[in-house]
C-alpha cells in the first residue's frame, strides 16, 4: 500500500499536542484591531483546541502521521 499525502493546508494550520488533541490558532487577529477592544484581542491570542469527535475525526484523515 502506497503512504498517505498529508494535506499541507491542514498541516499549516493543526499541531498535534503530546495529549492527542489537536491546537490551531484562532483567526480574526490579523488586521482591523482598532475597533475590537482590549479583552478580545488577549483573547484571540490564545490558543484553541479542537475537542469534538466530528471535527478531530477529519483532522485525523487530513494529517495522517500527526
Amino acid at each position: 500500500m502506497q503512504k498517505l499525502k498529508t494535506k499541507r493546508g491542514a498541516a499549516k494550520r493543526f499541531f498535534k499536542t503530546s495529549g492527542g488533541k489537536f491546537k490551531r490558532v484562532k483567526a480574526f487577529k490579523s488586521h482591523l484591531l482598532e475597533c475590537k477592544n482590549r479583552k478580545r484581542k488577549r483573547n484571540l491570542r490564545k490558543a484553541a483546541y479542537i475537542v469534538r469527535g466530528k471535527e478531530k475525526r477529519n483532522l485525523k484523515r487530513l494529517l495522517p502521521y500527526a
